[in-house]
C-alpha cells in the first residue's frame, strides 16, 4: 500500500484554543502522523519551541504546519555541521600560518591562576610576533587532556605542556617536543623524592620493606613512577601503598605517621638562602616544624622537564622562528618575569623527543593509562 505524504494541518494556537474541533480523538493536533501520546506531549508543552523543532513542526503565523519527518531534520542538521567542520579547515588554510586571520596558536600550562598566565603569555605574545614577524595567540586550557585534544584537531599549534600529557600527544596526534624549559639555575631536569618521619628509625630505603607508603598518583612521575621504579629494581616490597592524590597529603601523611614513607618531587635548596623548596613547603604554613618533622630518605633518577611541543607537520622555518625567540625572550627583563609566571622556569633549551623516552618505557612498564588518568583529572 502506498504511503500517504504528510498532510500539512492546522493546529492549535499557543495559547490552547483550537483553530477547529478535534475530530479523531486526539486532544491536540487532527491528523497529525504523532503517535497519540505524541500528540499530548505536544499539548502539553503548548506547542513551544522546543518541541516545534524535536518533532520537525514550524509555524506560521498563528498556525502550526507539520513539515517533514523528526528523523529528517536530524539528518540534515548532522549532515550540514559535519560539511561545515570538513571545509572550515580548507577556508582557514587560504591564509598562510603567522597572518592576523590565521595566527600561530600557543597553549599554555594549565592552572588555577589562569588570567595571570593569560596577560604574561600576551607579553610573550607580542614578542615572538616583534622578532618573526608571526602573529601569535595565547590561551590557557583548565586540563591538561585540553591542550592534547588540541594538537588533534587543529587547535593548537604550540604548547608548554607536562611530561605525562606530551607522551599522550606524541601517540595519539605525532607532536613532537622540541624544547624543554629549564628551572632555577639552569636546571632541565628534576627528582623525586622518598620522605620519611624523623622518628621513624627508616635510614635506608632497604627498610621499607613491608611498610606502608603514600604515592601522589599513577600520572606523577616524581610522585609514583620514578619511586616506584626505584623499589622495583631493588627488589623491595612494601607492605602496602596508596594513592594520596597530590603532594601536600602525602606529606601530612608522613607527618601525621599515617604511613612509614612517601613519595613527592624534590627540589633542592636555595643555592644562597639554604632554604628548602622540596614538596614540604606545601604544609609549612599549617605545620612550621615540618622540616624538622619530615626529612628526605633518598632521591630518584633525573626526570626531564617538561617540553615545549609543536604539532605534527607543523612548517620547520616556524617553528625554528619561534624556537629562536623563546631563546632570546629569555634573556630579556620582561622574559624572565614572564616565563616565571607563565610556567615557573628561567628559560628553554633545545631538545628532541628521545629525551622523553626512559620516561615513555617506565610508563609503559607500570601499565599506566595516560589517557585514562588526563580524563580523570578532568572531572
Amino acid at each position: 500500500m502506498k504511503r500517504r505524504p504528510y498532510p500539512l494541518v492546522r493546529a492549535r494556537r499557543t495559547n490552547g484554543e483550537a483553530l477547529w474541533p478535534d475530530t479523531h480523538g486526539c486532544s491536540c493536533v487532527p491528523q497529525c502522523p504523532l503517535s497519540r501520546d505524541g500528540c499530548r506531549n505536544l499539548e502539553a508543552a503548548k506547542l513551544r519551541n522546543t518541541c516545534r523543532i524535536a518533532y520537525g513542526l514550524k509555524s506560521t503565523g498563528t498556525t502550526i504546519l507539520l513539515s517533514m519527518r523528526p528523523a529528517s531534520v536530524y539528518l540534515l542538521a548532522t549532515l550540514a555541521i559535519l560539511t561545515w567542520l570538513s571545509v572550515r579547515p580548507l577556508l582557514r588554510g587560504e591564509e598562510p600560518l603567522g597572518s592576523e586571520s590565521n595566527p600561530v596558536r600557543i597553549m599554555l600550562t594549565p592552572s588555577t591562576d589562569a588570567q595571570a598566565i593569560i596577560r604574561d603569555g600576551e607579553v610573550l605574545a607580542r614578542y615572538i610576533t616583534a622578532k618573526t614577524g608571526l602573529a601569535v595567540t595565547v590561551a590557557v586550557p583548565n586540563f591538561y587532556i585540553t591542550v592534547v585534544e588540541a594538537f588533534g584537531t587543529n587547535r593548537a599549534d604550540m604548547a608548554i605542556m607536562n611530561t605525562f600529557s606530551y607522551l599522550l600527544a606524541h601517540k595519539k596526534y605525532g607532536a613532537s617536543a622540541v624544547m624543554r624549559v629549564a628551572r632555577r639555575y639552569g636546571e632541565l631536569s628534576y627528582r623525586g623524592e622518598f620522605i620519611v618521619h624523623a622518628e621513624s628509625g627508616i635510614t635506608s630505603l632497604e627498610q621499607l620493606r613491608g611498610k606502608t607508603i603514600a604515592y601522589v598518583d599513577p600520572s606523577s612521575t616524581s610522585g609514583y613512577i620514578y619511586p616506584k621504579d626505584m623499589l622495583r629494581r631493588r627488589g623491595i616490597v612494601p607492605r602496602q601503598e596508596m594513592f594520596a592524590y597530590g603532594h601536600n597529603q602525602v606529606v601530612t601523611k608522613v607527618y601525621t605517621r599515617d604511613v612509614d614513607a612517601g613519595a613527592v618531587f624534590y627540589s633542592r635548596p636555595d643555592t644562597i638562602t639554604g632554604e628548602q623548596l622540596d614538596a614540604r613547603t606545601k604544609i609549612k604554613t599549617e605545620h612550621p616544624d615540618v622540616f624538622q618533622k619530615v626529612r628526605v630518605l633518598a632521591l630518584t633518577d633525573e626526570i626531564p622537564n617538561d617540553p615545549v611541543v609543536v604539532r605534527k607537520g607543523l612548517d620547520r622555518s616556524i617553528v625554528s622562528r619561534i624556537s629562536d625567540a623563546l631563546l632570546s625572550f629569555q634573556r630579556t627583563e620582561e622574559g624572565k618575569k614572564a616565563l616565571m609566571t607563565i610556567a615557573s622556569v628561567e628559560g628553554f633549551q633545545r631538545t628532541s623527543d628521545a629525551a622523553y623516552d626512559d620516561v615513555r618505557a617506565l610508563v609503559a612498564s607500570y601499565g599506566v593509562d595516560v589517557e585514562k588518568q588526563l580524563r580523570k583529572g578532568k572531572k
